[in-house]
């Protein structure tokens, strides 16, 4: 990455480890193995696979909920609660019930182990035993789906039959060894048919690349200002501004765009290979000082409007060179924001302070970071196209899982998933849990977008006629078709840039082309700044 440019001393190294991080964003579904997609329908076992909510009482009170999956076969699960009947659930002896067992159950839900028979014998025999349910508990984490084999027959099982992950089998295992009674409530309520926090994360993904852009026009704006200014001097004063370059503004070129996505690969394989508790705390502090640092600049830009003089002057730290005195009254603030959420990120709220942090990195890390041209944002958006579905898909044949999903999720750890995320509680769906999107899948398609609105400025384009409009409505609409993928699809995750990347960067290419721009696009980028230079030369 040494390609990269000229940091402000202050941000290099928070901004530069964001902009690899951001690369490990994904758009995820659920945590159903799917190694039985391809599984037929046959009559007795046509069922959709639906979750369900496994509710427990221990000694007749409220106890903890589990979710399982239904299984293609047997009778189908409830989805009112108030429908689903309260049964006690009893261990299958043997306990894999692949054989008669040695009694009667009377209709209580039997808990049975996986493996050395058929899921339908299992059910089966629980059937034949009385039971009115069975709960399989898996040998792994993961839920899977339980299919029939093409060759059976005899399916008319009317018994329920729900797969358990592991923990929560092995959870119920021992409070019924230990003597209490344990009873279950199955059922499988409807989602929403619109996830409203999927409507509001989509709102926030495009407003924060809608602020991310006008802020950096703004900027180069106030740049191209000055030099018009400074050209009335003399030439001279034009080359030299020219070859210092903007303070604090970094121009990816070529090279570094592969740069990028090749370190960010052995980084995504370095975490999937020491993903504990503590490395994810360590991910948590790089992710807290990137956060100050995009929360201070945020704040300081916004309230220098009216602290003008503050802003203005400075004083000298040790290690940081010269700080303004409005950055050194913001300061204690963000940090103490960030040491806050870090402490309190387990709680229910603490996405917000994950949200504020994170879209305020972001939009830092578009102010600073720039494509030049067209050709810079092509190979970069092309790179990180390459590599989510390398990531996403491919990488199931070497590693036989999803890297970037592993990742994401933070598997063999107790945290939900990487911090590198923002996200948003479904808050009216029955299942809960968050729906998410990646940095990447925002901060990657967003230097493009804030390429195409300083052209417009640059070239006094309005936005019917610009590229920034359209690129807008290109990365909502593949956004937008990524959130669809993600419901039809049903608990696969699904890498954002696979839908993003094809809408924007074909929009931008395709108007470029029919506007007969592409050629200035793609190796300038900047008509202003063609014409400062024919002037500079006079």
């Amino acid at each position: 990455m040494m390609g990269l440019g000229r940091f402000r001393a202050s941000s290099s190294a928070p901004l530069l480890l964001v902009v690899v991080l951001a690369l490990l964003g994904v758009v995820l579904g659920g945590d159903i193995v799917h190694e039985d997609d391809e599984a037929p329908k046959q009559p007795g076992c046509s069922n959709n696979f639906v979750l369900v909510k496994v509710q427990t009482w221990v000694n007749n009170s409220e106890d903890d909920e589990f979710v399982g999956v239904g299984a293609r076969f047997g009778h189908m699960i409830v989805s009112k609660e108030k429908y689903a009947n309260r049964t006690r659930i009893s261990l299958a002896d043997p306990p894999d019930c692949c054989t008669v067992p040695k009694k009667k159950v009377a209709g209580d839900v039997l808990l049975v182990h996986r493996g050395k028979c058929r899921f339908t014998t299992k059910a089966r025999v629980a059937e034949a035993a009385g039971a009115s349910a069975i709960l399989i508990i898996n040998n792994r984490k993961e839920l899977y789906k339980m299919v029939c084999d093409q060759n059976e027959t005899d399916l008319n099982i009317k018994i329920h039959a729900v797969m358990l992950p592991q923990d929560a089998g092995v959870s119920l295992e021992k409070i019924i060894t230990h003597g209490d009674s344990v009873a279950v409530q199955l059922y499988s309520p409807d989602r929403p048919v619109v996830d409203t926090a999927e409507v509001f994360l989509w709102l926030m993904a495009v407003g924060t690349i809608l602020c991310a852009s006008y802020w950096s026009a703004w900027t180069a704006r106030e740049a191209y200002i000055e030099q018009e200014k400074l050209l009335k001097d003399g030439p001279d004063d034009v080359l030299t501004i020219e070859a210092t370059g903007t303070s604090g503004i970094v121009d990816i070129n070529t090279t570094s765009a592969i740069l990028f996505v090749v370190i960010a690969s052995c980084f995504l394989i370095l975490l999937y290979k020491l993903m504990s508790f503590w490395f994810v705390e360590i991910l948590v502090v790089l992710f807290c000082i990137g956060g100050v640092e995009g929360l201070q600049t945020c704040l300081v830009a916004l309230l220098s409007r009216w602290f003008r003089h503050a802003g203005e002057s400075f004083v000298k730290v040790p290690f940081f060179g010269a700080v303004s005195y409005l950055t050194l009254a913001v300061s204690p603030f963000c940090i103490a924001f960030a040491v806050i959420w870090a402490v309190y990120r387990r709680v229910s709220f603490a996405w917000i302070g994950q949200d504020i942090l994170g879209i305020a990195l972001i939009i830092t890390v578009l102010q600073i970071v720039r494509v030049p041209n067209l050709k810079v944002g092509t190979v970069l958006l092309s790179c990180a196209f390459l590599y989510d579905i390398f990531w996403v898909f491919v990488s199931k044949r070497w590693f036989h899982e999803s890297v970037m999903i592993v990742v994401a999720r933070g598997d063999k750890t107790d945290e939900d998933g990487v911090p590198m995320l923002l996200k948003i509680p479904r808050m009216f769906d029955p299942w809960g849990g968050y729906s998410i999107i990646g940095f990447g899948d925002i901060l990657l398609p967003g230097l493009l977008i804030a390429f195409a609105l300083r052209y417009d400025w640059a070239a006094k384009k309005n936005l019917r006629a610009g590229y920034f409009l359209w690129s807008m409505v290109a990365y909502g609409s593949g956004l937008l078709i990524t959130y669809v993928a993600l419901n039809l699809m049903d608990g696969h995750g699904q890498p954002a840039l696979l839908y993003i990347v094809p809408f924007t960067l074909g929009t931008f290419l395709t108007l470029g082309w029919k506007r007969g721009e592409l050629r200035n696009l793609w190796t300038k980028g900047d008509p202003e700044r063609v014409c400062l230079h024919m002037q500079a030369a006079e």
